[in-house]
């Protein structure tokens, strides 16, 4: 694959590659335990725990302990003490490889240059820095080679998930149930840890793009062949992928309260945005204005529709037992930024503060298939531990203030004054 060989000679052309290699095999070999002090500490299922240790062993939690109940954790080597320490966390909807051009204008996702390999790179590091761990991209064949390299220690960033090639509603153009499931078979075979789903138009263009027949014919492949299913939904189509069985519905905004219960009573998660994908747009309008998918009229819409957008998810928060997930759609010029919708949820949508975090922790983690792997500070799973200078329960705007980020045992940020980088395999 042409865009996996210019990533991997972009990171020998850097000498990034030196560094994250240097990470990687620290990370690995690393056998010593790391015992880290809370003062506070938010476990990821919506519970505080106080004055605790927390012990890793190679990638993963071995022990939550109070200090007075393991006398052997100590001593400590990250005091991360007056900070709030929380899981790493997880955004359900980026699209990692989406960059500007050399020409400053919007060039999308699909890019093989050296140019998209190296912002690709630069893209997942910002992520990683702004305390997001784990993220799901959806989707590109582009994101492909950059989350391998990532896994195999090669760039540091975020383990991530991906989709590959997304299904394009087109009507019946999208083809027959039949060619539906052997694309969900290609994706599959191509890599894909997803089934990325288009069943409807934009926020404010048309309304189904497929029958309820292809996507159950989609949703169902994708179950047979042990993938989930992300469906890009508005108005009709959020109460078609969930009769389809999908797994989660992007945006949803146009649902009426009925399909926001039907998809509690079915298990099928929400993924809506709260208002940085649209502040983003506005922000780097000139860069983005592209006729037919980047408008005038489109732009002239998008403050209202931010507004819309956070209506639809005050309704959603009343809707008993429906699980929300965070995701943000971060496109370009919105990597490492993907905290803001922390705040735009919890200042303009009034969801709980906590409900906030968690939604990009434990419930983040089962919404992806991976509440056993990572999403809350637990013994046996991943050490994907970040800490705030700031209580996000108190002040939600100090999610823009990650001060140490731990990736699988891994400290790729230290920023604190009272840490004590005390192992090997620890980088400021």
């Amino acid at each position: 694959m042409r865009s996996s060989k210019i990533i991997l000679s972009m990171v020998s052309i850097l000498g990034v590659c030196g560094l994250a290699q240097e990470v990687s095999s620290r990370g690995q070999a690393q056998s010593k335990r790391i015992v880290i002090a809370a003062s506070t500490a938010l476990d990821g299922k919506g519970g505080v725990l106080h004055d605790i240790r927390i012990v890793v062993e190679g990638s993963k939690i071995v022990s939550v302990d109070p200090k007075s109940v393991d006398p052997k954790a100590g001593p400590v080597d990250y005091d991360l003490r007056g900070l709030t320490v929380l899981p790493g966390w997880i955004d359900a909807h980026v699209h990692i490889t989406w960059s500007f051009g050399r020409d400053g204008k919007n060039a999308g996702q699909g890019g093989t240059t050296q140019d998209a390999a190296y912002a690709a790179a630069s893209n997942a590091w910002l992520t990683l820095m702004a305390g997001f761990t784990t993220i799901q991209s959806v989707g590109s064949p582009a994101d492909v080679p950059l989350r391998d390299a990532i896994a195999k220690g090669l760039l540091p960033g975020p383990r991530i998930l991906t989709a590959v090639e997304p299904l394009m509603g087109r009507g019946e153009q999208t083809g027959t149930p039949e060619e539906i499931r052997a694309f969900v078979r290609k994706q599959k075979e191509a890599g894909a840890d997803l089934i990325k789903i288009y069943a409807s138009g934009g926020m404010t263009r048309g309304t189904m793009t497929m029958s309820q027949e292809q996507l159950n014919a989609a949703c169902d492949e994708a179950k047979k062949q042990g993938l989930r299913t992300l469906v890009h939904a508005f108005r009709d189509a959020v109460r078609a992928a969930t009769l389809a069985g999908c797994s989660e519905v992007e945006h949803g905004l146009g649902a009426s309260d009925d399909d926001l219960k039907l998809m509690a009573e079915r298990g099928t998660y929400l993924d809506p945005q709260a208002g940085l994908l649209l502040e983003t747009y506005l922000q780097y309008k000139d860069e983005y204005l592209a006729p037919p998918y980047y408008t005038e009229e489109g732009f002239a819409a998008m403050k209202g529709l931010i507004v819309a957008h956070q209506e639809f998810i005050k309704r959603a928060v009343r809707i008993p037992g429906l699980k929300m997930a965070y995701g943000t759609d971060a496109v370009a010029g919105a990597h490492g930024r993907n905290a803001e919708d922390f705040i735009n949820r919890v200042r303009d949508c009034g969801v709980d503060p906590m409900a906030a975090m968690v939604s990009a922790n434990s419930v983040g983690a089962e919404a992806l298939g991976m509440g056993d792997q990572v999403g809350s500070i637990t013994p046996g799973l991943q050490a994907d531990i970040i800490a705030l200078d700031g209580n996000p329960l108190q002040d939600i705007t100090a999610v823009r203030r990650v001060v140490f980020v731990m990736k699988g045992g891994v400290v790729y940020k230290n920023g604190t004054r009272g840490a004590i980088p005390a192992h090997e395999g620890a980088h400021r």
